[in-house]
């Protein structure tokens, strides 16, 4: 396989997860870089040899065995249904299955609690339990049981970090000039020799944040929870001007600018900013820098990117955007959901032209790598 050849398949097999976990296969992002690798080592010629690869890495299950030549077939053939494969019918069945291993996930929990308490205290520590576990939890790879106690839960620690950052901002000082009247005041009991130095101090100014948002396929399950990451952060920095991007750029700062979140999600809704498709990280990096670049980017301005790393444009376009912007910011972070992945390393093109330009480079997977973000994001 040519180095040419290499983005579209890696493209088309991400593509290919997705249509995997529309369809009822629990194919996370993990089993989607599996997925490259294998098709990368068998190649696309032989179809047959491509189904017996991918299956072996994306199916966990019997379930999944069961269903997986219908939806391969479905995926590969030219047939206009693709998107209609599963009936309605196993498409609930797939969710009572996931239902079921879901409570019995929790019915050990439960049983415990109830045998070390009584039920109000069992409730506390059940409650304790789910919190610790979807804070740990993959994003990819969240029930829809469990989507909306993630949802309210990450909103929820992300204010408070932010409001974490505000106070820390107010307590910090810095050490300007000699206050020569305080000085000399403070001098009188000791005999007039000044034995002790007052200081001017300067109040310390929030950061400004400027953060470019990867919205393409690979990003799917991890896109909804940094858009609440980006809007909780307004409470801390002075301004927060936030961008998606795949193939194209676009501003949302706006509309993260509405009094709850819930009415910024419904108007995200609306914004063609190309969800779910491909990525072309360097490109919109240009647009950004071209067209508001002058008025973002100084040396008050943290920088972050939030994506895989997925390139299919040109990697020199990028690292030489990357360097630009380096140049003019206080700090530069990107963020990665695939570093949350013991085995991952950042071989792929885009993300090896980008490294050299990133001041820190951290895990985005679950919600616990969001919150440990607190101590790159003060400014003291």
């Amino acid at each position: 396989m040519t180095s040419q050849e290499a983005p579209g398949l890696e493209q088309t097999i991400v593509e290919f997860c997705r249509f995997a976990r529309a369809n009822g296969i629990a194919a996370g992002v993990k089993e989607s870089l599996e997925a490259v690798r294998a098709a990368s080592a068998v190649g696309i010629e032989n179809r047959q040899n491509l189904k017996f690869a991918l299956r072996a890495v994306i199916c966990s299950t019997k379930a999944d065995w069961d269903i997986f030549d219908e939806i391969f077939d479905a995926f590969w053939s030219e047939s206009a249904q693709r998107a209609n494969l599963l009936s309605s019918k196993r498409r609930k069945n797939v969710r009572e299955q996931e239902s079921q291993q879901e409570n019995a996930e929790l019915a050990t929990p439960v049983e415990n609690s109830l045998a070390l308490a009584d039920a109000e205290e069992g409730k506390a520590v059940m409650g304790a339990t789910v919190h610790e576990r979807l804070k740990k939890a993959d994003f990819s790879e969240v029930k829809q049981g469990d989507l909306a106690e993630l949802e309210k839960i990450s909103l929820r620690l992300l204010q408070q970090m932010s409001l974490r950052l505000s106070r820390r901002i107010r307590s910090l000082a810095v050490r300007g000039r000699v206050d020569l009247r305080r000085t000399i005041r403070r001098s009188i009991g000791s005999g007039g020799d000044p034995i002790d130095l007052s200081f001017r101090k300067r109040k310390l100014q929030p950061l400004k944040l400027v953060i470019a948002l990867d919205v393409s396929g690979s990003m799917n399950p991890y896109s909804i929870f940094f858009v609440r990451f980006a809007y909780a952060l307004q409470k801390y920095f002075k301004r927060v001007d936030t961008f998606l991007f795949s193939t194209q750029l676009t501003e949302i700062t706006s509309t993260l600018r509405a009094r709850q979140l819930r009415d910024a999600l419904e108007a995200l809704a609306g914004h063609a900013a190309g969800w779910s498709g491909g990525t072309k990280i360097g490109q919109s990096l240009h647009q950004l820098t071209q067209l508001r670049g002058r008025r973002l980017f100084s040396r008050d301005t943290v920088f972050m990117v939030l994506s895989d790393g997925w390139e299919t444009g040109d990697p020199a376009v990028l690292a030489e955007e990357l360097s630009a912007i380096r140049r003019r910011v206080r700090k530069l972070i990107w963020l990665n959901p695939l570093l949350g992945m013991a085995d991952y390393q950042p071989i792929t093109r885009g993300m090896s032209a980008a490294l050299p330009y990133i001041d820190v480079f951290a895990p985005a997977h679950n919600l616990e790598s969001l919150l440990n973000l607190e101590m790159h994001l003060s400014r003291g």
